[in-house]
């Protein structure tokens, strides 16, 4: 089976599963997120080069640090909207959490490296970009679609997960969640 056609199918059940999620901004604990979730088992990914990234690799979740994680596409929309919203949370939150944006393409392979960088460019991203071409992370903190977001406390437990665009506030919101705020 092409990669495509799973991570087609794991978006299409969600949409089904994540109705609630949609309608309420946040996963209920019920689904193991908050206070009783286990920790997330961490995954090592690799960074691209580009502003306000570096090339190399992080471990998600960071040992002992609250983690924010947005999941993008650069083939969609809505993730290139929600960019200024990510930028001023960043701006504002950036310091106090591990702030980590990750693409499910296969970069190197069928969308090149420049391809995201320009994207990334263009949409005046400024944090640490990874790239998650197993979906072994995506599929870890059980997201369903794109854009995508979970702020992860820094007991490695998700506090904080949801589906498609929010403002700055919502963001903001969700990161303290996992700032224990």
């Amino acid at each position: 089976m092409e990669r495509r056609h799973l991570l087609a199918g794991i978006a299409s059940a969600g949409v089904l599963g994540a109705g609630g999620v949609v309608a309420t901004g946040s996963v209920p604990d019920g689904l193991g997120f908050g206070d009783s979730a286990e920790p997330v088992e961490p995954t090592t990914l690799p960074t691209i080069e580009a502003p306000g990234s570096r090339d190399g690799e992080v471990t998600i979740p960071a040992e002992g640090r609250a983690t924010f994680v947005d999941f993008f596409g650069t083939w969609c929309p809505p993730c290139a909207e929600q960019m200024p919203a990510l930028a001023e949370a960043h701006d504002r939150l950036g310091d106090e959490v591990l702030f980590v944006s990750v693409t499910t393409e296969n970069v190197g392979n069928a969308v090149d490296e420049e391809t995201v960088v320009d994207w990334w460019t263009e949409h005046d991203g400024d944090w640490l970009v990874a790239a998650d071409v197993s979906a072994e992370l995506f599929t870890r903190l059980d997201v369903n679609g794109f854009p995508s977001a979970r702020a992860i406390d820094a007991a490695g437990r998700v506090r904080w997960a949801t589906s498609g665009t929010h403002t700055t506030e919502e963001f903001v919101d969700g990161i303290e969640r996992a700032l224990d705020r």
